[in-house]
């Protein structure tokens, strides 16, 4: 979108917000916010935590809203519902596959649906009883423990004998009523980055090297806490394969404008995805932004582009 026509548009930035990544949420709306303005658009920045915010949003003659709210009641389609109510563009994907692709369950079941590979895994929800016989049986010894529902990987512990599960199954259900109990997949962590609705591409595979033992919220928020490695360090052939599963998710949950998938490559090639993001982090640190950067895209202009692809029509 050229800066003459941005001028003509009026962007709500939607942020902040009631989750547990609420000054997540603040940082990437600020970020996005000075880009937008960096490109000549309007800009209305409204808090989502605050009490009267709808009323705000709904009154603040905007064309489009660029929703950057991680977690619930943003990510997971509560607040692209009240856009579509509102009858507000908005940038990023519908309320149906917000909701999928926050639920780690249910995207894992449609993943396997289109055919999309991803670890074995075993569901709990609150107040069943733990079968770590079943589980271990099942998963093996070593697993990923997570909240069904949750972002940044909050709550996420990886468990590398059974007397740790309990504990982590505790800590998972503190965030959520339901627990996704993954198979662990040794190998490398890459991230895709995907933009586009109905014809999406992928971005330059990304990756992951984290401080600690996994990308947990320290790795994705602090600086030095984690090293983005691009192009990484695979084969062709895995990287290619990287991409085309990242883009088969984005147009399996149906996702549109932007989404980032993580994948684990193992030693032997093998490709595995493990989940898939509708609001990636736009912040100093963030993988989305890194991906477009290296594509040739700097952060203005991938916010711009996510503006028209939100003014698109939505069929």
């Amino acid at each position: 979108m050229v800066d003459a026509h941005a001028r003509e548009v009026r962007v709500a930035v939607l942020m902040g917000g009631r989750s547990a990544e609420r000054e997540i949420s603040l940082k990437t709306g600020a970020q996005v916010s000075a880009a937008l303005e960096a490109k000549g658009f309007g800009v209305v920045e409204v808090d989502t935590g605050d009490s009267d915010f709808v009323t705000r949003f709904a009154t603040s003659d905007c064309h489009v809203a660029f929703i950057c709210l991680h977690g619930r009641f943003g990510e997971d389609g509560t607040v692209q519902g009240l856009c579509e109510l509102l009858d507000i563009p908005y940038v990023g994907s519908g309320v149906l596959a917000s909701a999928l692709a926050m639920d780690k369950v249910m995207s894992k079941r449609f993943y396997r649906a289109a055919g999309i590979p991803t670890p074995d895994f075993f569901v709990l929800k609150r107040g069943e009883e733990l079968d770590t016989g079943a589980i271990v049986a099942t998963l093996g010894e070593k697993v990923v423990v997570k909240p069904a529902n949750e972002g940044s990987a909050l709550g996420v512990t990886i468990v590398h004998e059974p007397a740790e599960l309990a504990q982590a199954v505790g800590v998972a259900l503190t965030y959520d009523r339901t627990v996704l109990i993954e198979r662990f997949v040794e190998g490398v962590e890459v991230t895709v980055g995907v933009l586009g609705n109905e014809h999406p591409m992928s971005l330059p595979t990304i990756e992951i090297v984290p401080e600690h033992e996994f990308y947990d919220f320290e790795s994705k928020y602090l600086p030095g806490m984690s090293r983005h490695i691009i192009p990484a360090r695979i084969s062709e052939g895995a990287r290619a394969e990287c991409e085309r599963l990242a883009v088969e998710a984005h147009l399996a949950l149906g996702c549109r404008g932007m989404s980032r998938s993580d994948l684990i490559v193992s030693p032997d090639g093998a490709v595995q995805l493990l989940e898939t993001n509708t609001i990636p982090g736009m912040t100093q640190t963030s993988l989305l932004p890194d991906a477009a950067r290296a594509a040739g895209m700097e952060f203005p202009d991938l916010c711009s582009r996510l503006i028209e692809l939100a003014l698109e029509p939505r069929t």
